[in-house]
């Protein structure tokens, strides 16, 4: 292809001399800071026309440069298959946008060395601040971040190297595993040991949540064993598999259940359902998650869920103050009857 066939971008000046106007008064135009210039609307629609029919796009690289910020925010998360994410990642968008950022959001799998790469390609395109989301090593994105000058946040776990904004865990398990015994209690007219199933041990919010059951269970004086807590990971499968292991191994098992998240519920609804362990009578559970589906199962599964508006609003609230001093926010969980 000849150079002259290649069509040439169109710049700010190129529109300046259509419009005979001059380059700063298009560049506040299409800036939006016309109005604090005292611009013409006439003239300023003029220009977003001209703008429009001569295919125009920014030079963000040059803008970048110019502004030294980008309006460009990245947020990696694990995974997109269960409402809690989900929820993250459409109220991120949503916020970012009112902000005039443009949001750039991708799933790593919960792999630390996707989690890397995802941040070195945002970091690539000149992203203002990459949010690390469920991240397995936030500190290696934060030092990433900041040995090119880019600010990073932690959102859902905690790291020690940028601020962060988390559940709180603790507070959120303790009161589900007392709501859970209490469903317990009217069910079976006693309370008794429960079953901690899913979540990672070396996983800040797992160790949190197990704190929390633990001391609920203390709360009423109930003895628990380290037999009782299965941190099996997340995946539905593992969930099943390690019902099914401690099945083989005991002769009852408890007939109540704190379940670390939605993923983790469907093994053990799987294991429920395939087993006939429990015949008819399904036991009492609780779910640290929320999922609005869930509650047309069964009147024996109590929920909570994390409050995902509350979290970016802190997130945003750093970003908005551009303060970005070390530090950990936990924001309460929500219960049915807070809703």
């Amino acid at each position: 292809m000849k150079r002259d066939d290649i069509k040439k971008r169109t710049t700010i000046y190129d529109l300046a001399a259509i419009a005979g106007t001059s380059p700063s008064a298009v560049s506040s135009i299409l800036n939006g800071t016309w109005e604090k210039r005292r611009i013409s609307k006439k003239l300023a629609k003029k220009i977003t026309q001209l703008a429009e029919e001569h295919d125009y796009a920014p030079n963000m690289q040059a803008s970048i440069l110019r502004q030294n910020k980008s309006k460009i925010i990245g947020m990696i998360v694990p995974k997109y298959d269960n409402r809690y994410f989900g929820s993250i990642v459409e109220t991120f968008e949503n916020m970012a946008r009112e902000r005039g950022l443009f949001p750039i959001i991708t799933c790593t799998r919960r792999d630390p060395e996707l989690e890397l790469e995802a941040a070195r390609t945002m970091l690539s395109y000149q992203v203002s601040c990459v949010i690390s989301t469920g991240a397995t090593d936030p500190d290696r994105i934060s030092a990433l971040c900041k040995a090119v000058g880019a600010h990073s946040l932690n959102l859902d776990l905690p790291g020690s190297q940028a601020p962060s904004v988390i559940s709180d865990n603790f507070m959120g398990a303790r009161e589900l595993t007392r709501r859970v015994l209490s469903n317990y209690e009217r069910k079976f007219n006693n309370k008794s040991a429960l079953l901690f199933i899913g979540g990672r041990a070396n996983d800040h919010n797992t160790k949190e949540r197990v704190r929390g059951f633990r001391a609920a269970h203390a709360d009423y004086a109930i003895p628990i064993s380290d037999n009782h807590i299965l941190m099996c990971g997340y995946a539905p499968e593992k969930a099943d598999s390690a019902l099914r292991l401690l099945a083989q191994g005991r002769e009852t098992l408890p007939q109540g259940m704190f379940v670390n998240s939605t993923i983790s519920l469907e093994g053990v609804m799987r294991w429920i359902k395939t087993s006939s362990y429990y015949g008819t009578e399904l036991p009492v559970i609780g779910c640290f998650d929320w999922d609005p589906f869930v509650s047309l199962l069964s009147n024996d599964i109590e929920m909570v869920r994390q409050d995902v508006e509350g979290m970016l609003d802190a997130v945003f609230k750093i970003i908005d103050n551009d303060n970005y001093d070390i530090s950990t926010t936990e924001i309460p969980p929500i219960f049915k009857q807070d809703n």
